[in-house]
């Protein structure tokens, strides 16, 4: 399946530190999530994930194909990226979700034989997932719905799974009829620092070049040990201001071991107490580097707001 993706650390920090101390992952261990459970559906149940949706034979459950499966009519929608479209049923909804946003949808797709490959419909069961998660025919068709309408997407292969996927997902264009049930919208994102550029004079400094601030004392006495695991909520800047991560805006705290994330990270939370909240400023040689391996990967300093939530 196509990873190709703008976001680089999605759907969790974690993995990217975990790179930053590791040699180069093996072709089976490029999902930057080893230690949070998926949101998505298991591939072959989830026809619009990134992970492959294996093409089942046909059954006598299947849904016909559409007239027009073949190809678009006059009056669908084409957009700049190839994607067309057209609504079936017009929704009640007023907005439209954002690439953030989690979405609960009714789906059936077809090949443009007419083969249907995957239908959340047949299963009887609706599928959850982030906009922004699944191929990126789907990403931009789902931005055009609202609440309550019923559309058909004509996917180009290059918005979908290629024409040649591996695993067994279905290639060439594909056709799907999607239901738009429910938006669930995103955390609204942090404010930037306004001292994201620098660390103020009153910030720590430890000897490494770690400079640190405790923006809230919690109540706890614990300070974690590099063995330890953490769980935490956090939003990392560039020092421009470029938000490259977080769990607050995927409302979900992360859990790892301390002593499996970048060097500024480990040493940074053993400084907090259970409740504290901290901002660091990382210089490169303890966070990425100022050149990472991993494309897209934020070089240099980077600024982190951490809540250290608990210890184990």
């Amino acid at each position: 399946m196509n990873r190709s993706r703008h976001h680089v650390l999605l759907p969790a920090l974690l993995g990217a530190l975990l790179s930053a101390c590791n040699a180069s992952p093996s072709p089976s261990s490029t999902s930057t999530e080893p230690a949070k459970e998926s949101t998505s559906k298991p591939a072959e149940t989830m026809a619009p994930a990134k992970t492959a949706a294996v093409e089942a034979p046909p059954g006598k459950d299947d849904l016909p194909a559409p007239a027009d499966v073949a190809a678009p009519p006059a009056d669908a929608v084409k957009t700049a990226s190839g994607l067309q479209s057209k609504v079936l049923t017009p929704g009640t909804g007023k907005d439209h979700p954002g690439p953030q946003d989690t979405a609960k949808v009714h789906y059936t797709g077809w090949t443009k034989s007419g083969k249907m490959f995957d239908s959340s419909v047949v299963r009887k069961e609706p599928a959850s997932f982030k906009v922004d998660q699944v191929i990126k025919g789907w990403t931009e068709g789902l931005q055009l719905m609202v609440v309550g309408e019923k559309r058909r997407l004509w996917i180009p292969a290059a918005l979908a799974y290629g024409d040649h996927p591996r695993g067994g997902a279905p290639g060439g264009d594909l056709v799907f009829d999607v239901e738009l049930l429910d938006v669930k919208a995103a955390p609204k994102p942090p404010e930037v620092p306004a001292d994201v550029k620098a660390p103020p004079a009153t910030a720590k400094k430890t000897a490494s070049g770690l400079a640190y601030t405790i923006l809230k004392k919690g109540t706890g006495t614990k300070s974690p040990k590099a063995t330890d695991t953490v769980t935490v909520n956090y939003s990392g800047w560039t020092p421009d201001g470029k938000m490259f991560d977080s769990s607050v805006t995927r409302g979900e705290p992360m859990s790892f071991a301390l002593n499996q994330v970048i060097k500024g990270w480990t040493e940074g939370v053993q400084l907090m107490h259970v409740g504290d909240s901290a901002r660091f400023w990382i210089p490169g040689n303890l966070a990425y580097g100022d050149k990472p391996a991993r494309p897209g990967t934020p070089a240099g300093m980077l600024v982190f707001d951490i809540d250290l939530l608990d210890v184990k």
